[in-house]
């Protein structure tokens, strides 16, 4: 059985900021650290608060992966799959669950040195904007769009 995605609940923001850390740390750009996941777990509720409307994929009680959407802004902010998890469909499932929520159009963002992640949005249909430096964290992102026109 593939993990349920719902909505997350407060109590599990902790849990949510280390599967975020694990996964972005598997990307190799940054090692783990307390402090990261102090920052992660920071910014978790702040961001809920400021419009994110907050998913996990659920396996049984396991926290398989974390997917963040900003429903007026039409904006995937975070999907990040823990490591166990990654290579076994369940970011396209999370993507697809946004696809349902966001049927016409989806703006993203991806770290340009995380080529696993732009490639897979790419196949997965989104088209490539603009590249920009993020002045918080100094990487350059690369930005993305998908609407349902251009992958019919």
């Amino acid at each position: 059985m593939p993990p349920i995605i719902r909505p997350a609940r407060p109590d599990e923001y902790d849990e949510v900021a280390r599967v975020w850390m694990e996964s972005w740390v598997s990307t190799g750009l940054e090692d783990a650290s307390n402090f990261l996941l102090a920052k992660l777990r920071a910014r978790v509720p702040t961001e809920v608060e400021g419009g994110w409307s907050l998913y996990v994929a659920d396996d049984n009680g396991r926290l398989a992966a974390m997917l963040a959407i900003h429903l007026p802004k039409r904006y995937l902010d975070q999907l990040f799959v823990a490591p166990g998890y990654q290579g076994l469909s369940v970011g396209r499932q999370l993507l697809a669950f946004t696809r349902q929520h966001l049927p016409d159009e989806i703006f993203l963002r991806c770290v340009r040195e995380n080529e696993k992640a732009w490639r897979w949005y790419e196949r997965e249909g989104f088209v490539f904007e603009q590249e920009q430096v993020e002045p918080m964290t100094g990487f350059v992102m690369k930005y993305y769009r998908w609407t349902k026109m251009e992958t019919a």
